[in-house]
């Protein structure tokens, strides 16, 4: 139980006042454990080819197959069971986003508030390559990255680190300047405490709340490029259906009348990016003070 005394709890308190936010929240909670306990909620591992059939291939919603049970959401073209698909192409889709957004938000922080601490032309230097990565669309530099490093989840996920890094770097930047001038900064530097214990014990911590603002925007943002690359054939391989890939091996039978192979994995894809989004959206109205509520 989460004291409302506690800053925790306060925020839990007027998070709660949004029925919406809290309503995605909890769609976003439960596709998070479908996806972690996939293997056990799925009716067939899509992965095991001793159990696929080719007969059973493109097969309706509710359609009972060989292997004696139904099939809710019908079967892609392989033969396999659509919804168990789904629930392994999310836990998929949400490991290599969630991976590469950690990974680009530690690598983002630290460059922007070393950045901003440092400062001269060594700040400039950094954030000039920032703005210059900035001025290019994110799908873009995914694109470029994926098509050079090719295909798997460790090359999917430098792929969208490198094309999303930046946004917290100019983020972390922005908010280490202002605390860069401070008082308790001065008074960390006049001890002498060491430049890092500086930047990661006193001045990082002072900039997270913009920084966890952006990145919950950019894991909806990282779920949908991943979903776009593995649908272009760029990011993971065929053998792992992730969403963007289930969606990609249905489009070429919409118009066949099999419109269950791409829509389903779409709405799930759909339905997780617009819940984090509002989330995200609450989150940076509580966090973010210039914001009257």
């Amino acid at each position: 139980m989460i004291r409302e005394s506690t800053p925790w709890g306060r925020f839990w308190k007027e998070f709660r006042e949004n029925r919406v936010a809290v309503a995605a929240l909890a769609v976003v909670a439960a596709m998070v454990l479908l996806a972690l306990f996939a293997p056990w909620v799925a009716p067939q591992d899509p992965y095991d080819l001793a159990s696929l059939n080719l007969a059973d291939a493109r097969k309706p919603p509710g359609f009972m197959g060989a292997d004696g049970y139904s099939h809710w959401l019908g079967t892609d073209a392989q033969g396999r069971d659509l919804l168990s698909a789904i629930l392994y192409g999310l836990a998929i889709s949400l490991q290599v986003s969630l991976t590469a957004g950690v990974i680009a938000l530690g690598l983002g922080a630290t460059m922007g508030v070393s950045a901003a601490f440092v400062g001269g032309r060594t700040e400039a230097f950094l954030m000039r390559i920032v703005d210059l990565q900035l001025s290019f669309p994110a799908l873009l530099l995914a694109l470029l990255m994926a098509a050079i490093f090719g295909q798997g989840r460790s090359e999917l996920t430098v792929a969208l680190v490198a094309a999303q890094y930046a946004y917290f770097a100019r983020t972390a930047h922005g908010a280490a300047v202002a605390e860069r001038s401070k008082e308790y900064v001065e008074a960390a530097l006049s001890i002498p405490l060491r430049p890092r214990t500086v930047i990661f014990r006193h001045i990082l911590p002072n900039c997270m709340s913009p920084l966890i603002v952006v990145a919950t925007i950019q894991v909806a943002h990282a779920i949908s490029l991943e979903a776009t690359l593995s649908f272009l054939g760029l990011g993971l391989p065929p053998t792992e259906p992730s969403l963007g890939m289930l969606i990609s091996n249905g489009f070429q039978y919409m118009l066949s009348g099999r419109y269950w192979i791409s829509i389903f994995p779409g709405i799930a894809l759909l339905v997780l990016i617009v819940a984090i989004n509002l989330v995200g959206d609450q989150v940076r109205d509580q966090l973010n003070p210039r914001l009257t509520r």
